[in-house]
């Protein structure tokens, strides 16, 4: 009588605990090649919003690019490749 009036505990109060420790495996994320990652937008942006404020000699394109390029500069996933985008992002 005095298991049934227990409230809420279920199989953990019985303690018999189902989960086995030794057969759980940490999350290993899945390896992707540089070519299947997202694609940047920020970065993208950034370059056209760069020639956009050079060509059309706009202060708010530029100011807009920088804002880009920092945004993809924090965002990064692979640092080669877009150590290398972002480069290009400034010149």
């Amino acid at each position: 009588m005095k298991e049934g009036s227990s409230s809420g505990g279920g199989a953990a109060a019985g303690g018999s605990d189902p989960r086995q420790p030794s057969t759980a495996k940490p999350y290993a994320p899945p390896k992707l090649s540089p070519q299947d990652l997202p694609i940047d937008y920020a970065g993208f942006l950034a370059v056209v919003f760069g020639v956009v404020g050079v060509m059309l000699r706009y202060k708010a394109c530029s100011w807009i690019a920088i804002i880009f390029c920092a945004q993809s500069l924090a965002n990064m996933k692979n640092f080669e490749n877009d150590l290398k985008q972002l480069s290009m992002a400034f010149m």
